[in-house]
């Protein structure tokens, strides 16, 4: 289907989770591509203060589904691991969307720069940007 590449802004996280804005690419396997922007939130432990990141996921549907235009747009729930102490890494797996069957497989690990841990429950909530 494609990748979805996303930039996560930085911030500081709360004891108990925090919240980032998002600027994401989704490029389909014909080489077309869809912007979109939102939030990647996280519920559980997550201290400390993070730079800009950046994730990527393979974006898979049902076999015989075909992604629309702007199919992406919706919200995503999964679990989130990761820690950085100067450079480090940290991974999503997602579901969800407008459909609740789209899934996000983290592509690679994520690059962070920051000092940073956090584990539990995370939410990505995509909108158009077209």
């Amino acid at each position: 289907m494609g990748v979805l590449s996303c930039e996560v802004n930085g911030g500081i996280g709360l004891l108990v989770g925090s919240s980032k804005g998002v600027k994401c690419e989704f490029t389909r396997n014909n080489g077309s591509v869809e912007r979109y922007k939102g939030s990647l939130g996280k519920l559980g432990v997550d201290i400390g203060i993070t730079g800009k990141s950046y994730l990527k996921w393979t974006v898979s549907a049902p076999v015989g589904k075909k992604l629309e235009a702007g199919a992406l747009a919706g919200r995503y729930g999964g679990i989130a691991v990761g820690g950085a102490i100067g450079l480090g890494l940290q991974a999503h797996a997602l579901v969800g969307g407008a459909t609740k069957k789209i899934a996000l497989q983290p592509f690679n690990a994520g690059g962070t720069a920051g000092l940073n841990v956090a584990a539990g429950a995370t939410s990505l909530s995509l909108q158009s940007a077209q």
